[in-house]
């Protein structure tokens, strides 16, 4: 790697690790979103670095929507073991058995918009007063509005008309009573920066980046995994292929992309390569053109 892009990368790492700071100085009980994605598993990864050599301070906190991958689960169970960090699960299948929110039904079904919910209890019931997240502004138009100290109403939600400024990295962390922040340290990071890092510090990631055989069927040109809770239409059928991921989320959301890479080298040539976006095969993006947004209005990550 060249010597300018590891400055670069440095740079990007020592903003993220004041930020995370600035988050343990002003807020009391604070919340890490982990998905068990390549974001998370960095956000993770600084902290450690952050906070070294005392355990890091914040909760991790998992959406399990029932339909992860099981890799997923089980790195997500080592990584808490490693680090003897606490972890509080949120479950969507428990807010559906609760009647909190309604599942959907249909070839298109999915548990995305049902994590919002449950997210937003997660946080009530622990109290969390901030909780930081992975989510960059090169992922997605709606995330390019976010600040870093991203406030959130008693309801949990976003109005990004109406965020504060942050001149001269000073963060304004002051909330009322039932209010919190999102926290984005990873703002300014591009997807190629994330892999570069995780090359450079040889960060540990789920065997499911790399390629794989895995039985998968084309929908609307994305490839999906098979699952039990998959239902297939009449015309689509079943194959056994090498494929990918290049963003881990729910089974139902998440396309894979057709891949040879198995190894850190290989990702990043790929990535430099591709001209589709790393949402661009997530299935919950394109359900409108203001989907995320609109979701992230009402709560979510």
């Amino acid at each position: 790697m060249q010597q300018n892009n590891i400055n670069h990368l440095r740079e990007l790492e020592s903003e993220a690790v004041y930020i995370m700071r600035e988050v343990a100085s002003q807020f009391e009980n604070m919340a890490l979103l982990f998905s068990g994605g390549k974001d998370s598993i960095v956000m993770v990864h600084l902290a450690e670095k952050a906070f070294y050599p005392v355990k890091i301070p914040f909760t991790l906190v998992h959406i399990d929507t029932g339909h992860n991958f099981d890799e997923t689960i089980v790195f997500r169970d080592n990584l808490v073991e490693r680090l003897g960090a606490e972890l509080v699960v949120g479950s969507v299948q428990k807010s559906i058995d609760e009647g909190k929110v309604s599942e959907e039904t249909g070839y298109y079904a999915s548990r995305n918009i049902a994590q919002t919910t449950t997210l937003l209890s997660a946080l009530e019931d622990n109290r969390f007063d901030v909780a930081l997240g992975g989510g960059r502004r090169d992922e997605e138009k709606a995330r390019a509005k976010e600040r870093f100290f991203s406030h959130r109403d008693e309801f949990g939600q976003w109005d990004p008309k109406n965020q504060r400024p942050e001149l001269w990295n000073i963060y304004n962390g002051k909330k009322n009573s039932g209010e919190h922040f999102r926290v984005f340290p990873l703002s300014n990071w591009t997807e190629m920066d994330v892999w570069q890092y995780i090359f450079m510090e040889n960060i540990e990631i789920p065997s499911l980046y790399y390629t794989h055989e895995r039985e998968v069927f084309l929908r609307d040109g994305i490839y999906i995994a098979v699952a039990p809770f998959m239902k297939l239409k009449p015309t689509e059928t079943v194959e056994r292929l090498k494929v990918r991921c290049r963003t881990i989320g729910d089974i139902t959301n998440t396309g894979l992309t057709l891949s040879t890479a198995n190894n850190l080298e290989d990702i990043i040539k790929e990535i430099a390569a591709t001209r589709v976006t790393e949402r661009g095969d997530r299935a919950d993006d394109k359900r409108s053109e203001s989907a995320m947004e609109d979701r992230k209005k009402e709560g979510y990550f």
